[in-house]
């Protein structure tokens, strides 16, 4: 009986070990796709991660061209501080939330990242040698996309326009007829205008 137990023990870790060494189609297929699947969760993670780390203020003002030009103006604004204690931080207004949109804007951003390498705004000279055509493609990118990020806290449809100051109500009424967007009107609302400004970029 001994034998008999033995001879089925060596027979079954004979045949566990043949297995192991010439796994079965099914069987690899299916160790392909758990390695796929870990594999891919780890890529998706840190990829997430690696965009929601460039999103930060922290990460924006890390480079000394954006510390030492507009982030300085921006903490001179509403936007920085208030009595709501309520705060917009760069990619706020400069990064879209959907994924499809902000994939899109990072691919945009290797521009920028190109800026940096090569030098083109290292100085406060450089940067406002520039200033105006850095301004004119932020707005045009604002105004293509009706203002997305601004409406991400304002809209038209929450504005209680009778607690607004006369001049401002009457300007968001003949706005909303007339289909403006925010940066119609709201160039100046976080960073200095830039000099050079045209009366089309008033507009």
């Amino acid at each position: 009986m001994t034998d008999q137990n033995d001879k089925e023990r060596a027979g079954q870790s004979g045949g566990l070990f043949t297995r192991l060494r010439q796994p079965s189609v099914k069987h690899s297929l299916g160790g392909l796709l758990l390695v796929g699947f870990i594999v891919g969760v780890l890529f998706w993670g840190g990829f997430n991660t690696a965009m929601e780390a460039t999103n930060t203020e922290k990460f924006c003002i890390s480079c000394h061209e954006m510390y030492d030009n507009v982030y300085q103006e921006y903490k001179e604004t509403i936007h920085y501080t208030n009595r709501t204690g309520v705060r917009a931080v760069c990619s706020d207004c400069h990064v879209p939330k959907d994924w499809t949109h902000k994939m899109i804007r990072k691919i945009q951003a290797s521009r920028e990242v190109w800026g940096k390498i090569t030098g083109t705004i290292d100085t406060r000279e450089k940067f406002e040698a520039k200033r105006l055509t850095l301004a004119r493609r932020e707005w045009a990118r604002m105004k293509g996309n009706d203002s997305r990020e601004c409406r991400n806290c304002h809209s038209f449809d929450s504005m209680n326009t009778e607690a607004q100051k006369k001049r401002a109500s009457r300007q968001h009424e003949m706005a909303r007829e007339d289909r403006m967007t925010c940066i119609d009107c709201h160039k100046g609302i976080a960073h200095h205008k830039p000099e050079g400004m045209t009366e089309e970029d008033e507009e």
